[in-house]
């Protein structure tokens, strides 16, 4: 886990709304509810409309709106003025400038829609940190609207509860290295987001393994005869082989839709 020390938290100019922590921290989970239905909805009706999905920075703001409301002044709106980013080198852009860039930034994703599905999440993952168009809120929107954009790619609703902006939050230090590997990149006029890619690779692995975990482990232990111990014995070895076999190959993990085919056999034989 990253120490507090650690933590990359937005500062901007203007005072913050709320200060005790314990209400942040009761706010925040209320909004983080509120954000996750959104995006689970997000990504039925785009899943389900006739017309290819385009990016518009409205849809961003509306993330950001669920996740700071209540706890900012200007949820989902730019900020008006400046801000630095605690425990990062990185200087955003002035307020000036927001607008356009994140018109860019949507435009990007939308003119290169051909590309796969790690590249564009990895790259608004990424863009929309170093633009850093909100007071407060932006890791968080950038994990969502990355998750959206991979599932809205990749052609499906990836299956399980912790999803993969959850198993990022709560491991930030890799996620903070591919942005640092970004930033660096960007200073040279390129675009490289491989190293976010690979976060999102291991999270989306993470995810399906606890997915797995879940699944497996109810059904074993449904069909166990009441008093036997057989499926108290046999859902360590399933989860055991699943989380060894990810260690050991991640690279198979990569590919989303060998991974749902892999767990929809894991379902069908328990």
């Amino acid at each position: 886990m990253v120490g507090d020390f650690e933590r990359r938290k937005s500062q901007p100019e203007r005072e913050e709304l709320v200060t005790d922590p314990d209400e942040i921290a009761r706010v925040e989970a209320e909004n983080g509810l509120r954000q996750t239905k959104f995006i689970e909805d997000t990504i039925e009706q785009n899943l389900q409309a006739a017309t290819t999905f385009s990016l518009r920075p409205s849809l961003i703001s509306s993330l950001n709106r669920l996740a700071i409301q209540g706890l900012s002044e200007l949820p989902g709106i730019y900020r008006p003025g400046g801000t630095r980013i605690t425990n990062s080198n990185h200087i955003p852009p002035i307020p000036e400038d927001v607008p356009r860039l994140m018109e860019e930034m949507c435009d990007y994703v939308n003119d290169h829609w051909h590309r796969d599905a790690w590249h564009l999440a990895s790259y608004l993952m990424w863009r929309l940190n170093w633009i850093h168009p909100f007071e407060d809120g932006n890791g968080r929107t950038s994990r969502a609207i990355s998750y959206i954009v991979l599932c809205l790619k990749l052609g499906q609703r990836l299956p399980g509860s912790k999803t993969i902006p959850e198993v990022i939050s709560e491991k930030k230090r890799p996620y903070y290295d591919a942005i640092d590997k970004a930033d660096a990149a960007a200073k040279q006029g390129k675009i490289d987001v491989t190293a976010m890619e690979t976060v999102l690779k291991n999270a989306l692995a993470a995810q399906l393994a606890d997915f797995a975990d879940t699944v497996t482990g109810g059904h074993l232990t449904g069909n166990a005869r009441p008093g036997g111990n057989e499926g108290r014995q046999q859902r360590p070895r399933w989860t055991a082989r699943l989380h060894e076999h990810y260690n050991n190959h991640p690279f198979w993990y990569w590919f989303a839709p060998a991974i749902l085919a892999v767990v929809g056999v894991l379902i069908s034989v328990v």
